[in-house]
């Protein structure tokens, strides 16, 4: 199977087409927002074993978005570094600003 994307800047015009039902932005950002606690919390104390709720979290909340909201299979399948990379890209898009959560 030849990949359809080439490049991340190809891709992420796509992720955003993927993402646009306000409810699957928000547990997307929810997600990608604990993941970050999680990893936070878990180098403050040490205590490592808390890395495997990492993937759980950040995929579970962005695959009921996906599979409730969205109504479409996540792009992490087909193109997984791609779509890890625009996770991050959308979630500080939209702390700053510059997308919406209601598209």
């Amino acid at each position: 199977m030849e990949a359809r994307f080439k490049t991340l800047k190809e891709f992420y015009p796509f992720y955003l087409s993927e993402h646009m039902n306000p409810t699957s932005r928000k547990l997307h950002f929810t997600g990608t927002a604990l993941l970050f606690v999680i990893l936070g919390v878990a180098i403050y104390l040490g205590r490592f074993g808390l890395l495997w709720l990492i993937p759980i979290v950040g995929y579970g909340f962005a695959w009921v978005g996906h599979f409730f909201f969205e109504k479409n299979k996540p792009a992490t399948f087909q193109y997984p570094f791609y779509s890890l990379a625009s996770d991050f890209i959308l979630f500080f898009e939209l702390l700053t600003g510059k997308q919406k959560f209601n598209p």
